[in-house]
């Protein structure tokens, strides 16, 4: 009998029903790992945060990110996830991830990091914004009593991500920052393990707490919101300003990035705006920096607008390699050329993708066998 692989958003969407935390029973096969895997819904374990001040009354100021919110007793800020106890802040989410699942590096998507290789994703409940066409509003918007998740430890988290052959352990789904403490220990253990970390974020997090990360961090892919302050207040209830500091402490920091721009028909589609972002991201990031422009399909509180048209798409591509961009993928459309990484230089294809699958590569040591120019990312 053929089986259909689910897509990551069937997937999550299957999950949502109950909020499973688990994709597959037999990825987690050890005493261990069965004994933790339980599920259960509500709160499981809390870590005390280091990143908050103490205020008079009783109440607290969140440090982890911009939004910074001031929490009196027994409150939770902005996330849904951390919660001032006894003047403390505590995350509610340590351990306790509500999707963990092997895929493959391209679905978060990464085109330049270890092509073809298995990544143990995962995510707990909760984020720091409210965009109105997040694909995974089921466990974004929800607290950890809508859900079921277990308890999971970093170490048994990198223990089965190096039993499944997993060459890297993405933080992903939801908002990493508001798990930033777990994600950061898990990090630790798979640092020493020889993998990598990856992480699939907003960039919506104050500079400590990232340049700590950053020690820790591989690559980071940075989901831009259509790049205006208006989109961002509009469509994400965020700020852009933050983020942009972020992106360029990723940058001085060294860690691998790639930038991804949702292109929503009405909302951010115009090409000026393309060709402002585009412009931006080579004066502040470097031309090399790998961008995504994905398509937008209806979704949670955006259902009445229609797909973004493919051909709206290649304009935009067009308008970011005309800014000169170098590498300016079309995210979401499986199959179209543009999925394909080709040398700058000598315009040959350097990594051919069929869906998230590689096909050919052609580089040798990080350059084009063709011509010999670098190409940027971690290919060992």
């Amino acid at each position: 009998m053929h089986k259909r692989h689910l897509s990551r958003r069937e997937f999550l969407t299957t999950c949502g029903k109950s909020f499973c935390a688990l994709s597959t029973a037999h990825l987690f096969c050890s005493p261990e790992i069965i004994q933790a895997q339980m599920l259960k819904k509500g709160l499981i374990k809390t870590k005390l945060s280091p990143y908050f001040t103490t205020l008079s009354g009783g109440k607290i100021q969140c440090e982890l990110c911009p939004r910074r919110c001031c929490l009196p007793e027994g409150e939770r800020g902005f996330c849904g996830v951390r919660e001032n106890r006894d003047g403390k802040c505590y995350s509610l989410v340590y351990g306790n991830p509500c999707v963990i699942y092997l895929d493959r590096i391209e679905r978060e998507p990464f085109f330049h990091v270890l092509p073809g290789t298995n990544s143990l994703t995962l995510s707990t409940v909760g984020c720091n914004f409210r965009c109105k066409f997040c694909e995974n509003w089921e466990i974004s918007q929800a607290s950890p009593e809508d859900v079921y998740s277990q308890e999971l430890t970093p170490e048994l988290v990198v223990k089965k991500a190096k039993q499944m052959g997993a060459q890297s352990i993405a933080y992903t789904y939801a908002e990493p920052t508001i798990f930033y403490e777990y994600m950061f220990d898990i990090a630790y253990h798979a640092k020493k393990a020889g993998l990598l970390n990856v992480i699939h974020s907003n960039g919506f997090i104050n500079p400590d707490p990232l340049r700590e990360l950053c020690k820790l961090l591989d690559a980071a892919h940075i989901d831009l919101k259509g790049f205006t302050k208006r989109c961002y207040r509009e469509l994400s209830e965020g700020e852009r300003g933050p983020v942009f500091e972020a992106l360029k402490v990723l940058k001085q920091e060294k860690v691998h990035l790639e930038v991804s721009c949702l292109i929503i028909p009405t909302k951010n589609d115009e090409m000026s705006v393309v060709r402002e972002m585009s412009l931006w991201v080579k004066r502040n990031l470097g031309a090399d920096t790998p961008v995504h422009l994905s398509r937008f399909y209806p979704l949670y509180k955006l259902t009445r607008l229609p797909p973004t048209p493919v051909a709206t798409l290649e304009k935009a591509r067009e308008t970011s390699l005309a800014a000169g961009l170098e590498y300016v993928y079309i995210g979401r459309v499986p199959g179209h050329e543009a999925w394909n990484t080709f040398c700058p230089e000598c315009k040959k294809i350097v990594i051919q993708r069929v869906g998230y699958m590689i096909e050919e590569m052609h580089l040798k040591g990080g350059k084009c066998t063709y011509c010999g120019t670098s190409i940027p990312g971690i290919w060992t």
